[in-house]
């Protein structure tokens, strides 16, 4: 585990490049870390453009924190999924503009490429709506996430978790790339979808994967 200041440096600097990708605008999205028994987690109303190190508020799973700054309204999502998944050490969620496309379908994103893989199944699951920072999103996003690193967020947008808060980022990015590879491609014809033992070695294979 990072100390306390370089992990404030890495969701400065993974804050800027959600920004510079175009995942992030505005304040729709938020970022944490684990640390320790707590998070640390973007504030809420972040802009990159004002983003600091000393931005992040560190952040009890209950939403208590000592900073006079209020943690993202997302916060109770972030928590449920570190409770859940041990291995979780760090979460990023966005709004950006292909997922939320993609979301608003309350589809799951099916096994139209191998990449899905990398999420850990032979889909990316699709929640239901329900009102945002509410535990309810919690729930309904560690549900989408079991065998899962990734999820959609019904009519709301996408959440991933990762073992760095590099590999998040890059979950989330990848998210992205194919949610907008799906939608041109259901333009452009009919999908050949790939079938069970297909999405079985691209998952095996994706185990020893980077």
């Amino acid at each position: 585990m990072l100390n306390e200041a370089d992990s404030r440096k890495d969701l400065a600097r993974i804050y800027q490049e959600l920004d510079q990708q175009g995942l992030i605008f505005l304040a729709a999205g938020n970022i944490s870390v684990r640390h320790g028994g707590d998070m640390l987690i973007s504030p809420t109303g972040a802009t990159a453009g004002a983003i600091q190190t000393s931005s992040f508020v560190r952040t009890k799973f209950d939403g208590s924190s000592h900073s006079d700054q209020k943690p993202s309204s997302e916060w109770s999502m972030h928590a449920s999924i570190y409770r859940k998944f041990p291995d979780a050490a760090a979460v990023v969620h966005t709004h950006s503009d292909s997922c939320v496309a993609m979301a608003c379908t309350g589809q799951a994103l099916p096994a139209f490429h191998y990449m899905i893989a990398a999420f850990g199944g032979d889909d990316v699951r699709c929640t239901p709506y329900v009102t945002y920072g509410s535990k309810e999103l919690g729930d309904h996003a560690v549900e989408a996430l079991v065998g899962r690193t990734a999820c959609l967020l019904g009519n709301h947008g996408m959440i991933c978790h990762g073992t760095t808060l590099q590999k998040a980022f890059n979950a989330a990015l990848r998210l992205e790339i194919l949610c907008r590879q799906f939608i041109q491609a259901r333009q452009a014809g009919t999908i050949k979808m790939l079938n069970d033992n297909e999405m079985a070695i691209a998952i095996e294979r994706y185990k020893s994967y980077g």
